[in-house]
């Protein structure tokens, strides 16, 4: 795996079923703090305890949709850590990573590294439902999306030409990222054209290996985004790769017959909590609709079904505590 070094995790013996999502939910990780761990930093999704050199990553069971954290799904947690790690480990020839180990179903420990203030975002396909989607910008007449130029007479959810990248800044919590052409990235000094010519080659490269390995399990690797840093001067991917919440996976099986009677793909993803949110007419203004039970429990067990099928193996989850359960191995003293 290169500079991916990843140990035995502490899990159960149950594997992935509604029943067992349904009595995790009032345990669903909401977040951390403790008080030992290093400086706390809270992202929309993890938890971050930063040290000199490294950062304990506790991935919680958060879900923010439209720049806004929602509410819980259970085990989201360990399903984003256990697939990313799979992704780590299929794309490390590609580009090295900063995890160090996984001590815990929902923790790792990663190096220390300085965010590259630029999301990489590449679309396969005309689709979406948030501000910064390509299908909103297409509605809206424009066709010249983040410096693509987009042919006339798309449909949603049809596939481009070829897969391009829409660059996104990155906002701070509760305020909306934005996607903008690369030039206007180096107006705004985020990244310089050099930098910027190599992390677009390596997104490139990620994700047509996600498309690869998405096609082979029967599924559609729609779009995706990666987050970048420098350490010691090299590029690290960092944060996640390829998950459910940082990408879109659509079934293969009827996309075909369903694009052509203009109904919604089968989503394995996020889109299928964002798509109800629209539904409830919140798209990130005002007050958002709380989440339903069902819908924690069904966006749950997508998220594990995605996981399952790269990985070949049934997740192992155990109910109850997830607090309890991360600080007592990362500090064993205490108990």
């Amino acid at each position: 795996m290169g500079e991916a070094l990843l140990v035995p995790c502490p899990i159960g013996k149950k594997h992935m079923d509604r029943d067992l999502i349904k009595q995790q939910l009032n345990y669903a990780l909401e977040g951390t703090n403790f008080d030992d761990q290093g400086e706390l930093y809270k992202g929309k999704v993890r938890d971050n305890y930063v040290n000199e050199d490294t950062i304990t990553m506790v991935t919680t069971d958060r879900i923010s949709a439209f720049d806004r954290v929602l509410g819980t799904v259970p085990f989201k947690g360990q399903a984003l850590v256990e697939l990313a790690d799979w992704w780590f480990g299929e794309t490390a020839d590609i580009v090295a990573n900063h995890i160090i180990k996984r001590p815990h179903p929902n923790v790792w420990k990663v190096k220390r590294c300085e965010p590259i203030q630029v999301e990489m975002v590449v679309r396969g396909y005309l689709t979406g439902v948030t501000s910064t989607s390509a299908w909103t910008a297409y509605q809206k007449g424009d066709r010249n999306f983040c410096g693509n130029e987009l042919p006339e007479g798309m449909r949603k959810n049809e596939a481009f030409p070829e897969p391009i990248i829409t660059p996104s800044t990155k906002a701070a919590q509760g305020e909306h990222d934005e996607s903008v052409a690369p030039s206007e990235l180096y107006k705004r000094g985020a990244v310089d054209p050099g930098l910027y010519k190599e992390l677009a080659r390596i997104s490139m490269r990620l994700y047509e290996r996600g498309v690869s390995r998405a096609a082979d399990q029967g599924m559609i690797f729609v779009d995706t985004k990666y987050e970048f840093g420098i350490s010691n001067g090299k590029i690290m991917l960092m944060d996640e790769v390829n998950t459910p919440d940082s990408s879109r996976y659509w079934m293969k099986d009827d996309y075909e017959s369903r694009f052509e009677k203009g109904e919604e793909p089968r989503k394995l993803d996020k889109e299928y909590v964002r798509t109800w949110l629209s539904d409830q007419g919140f798209t990130g203004d005002g007050k958002p609709p709380k989440l339903t039970d069902e819908i924690r429990v069904e966006a749950s067990a997508r998220y594990m079904e995605v996981v399952e099928k790269f990985t070949k193996e049934p997740m192992q989850l155990d109910v109850g505590p997830v607090d309890d359960s991360i600080y007592s191995i990362l500090n064993p003293f205490a108990y």
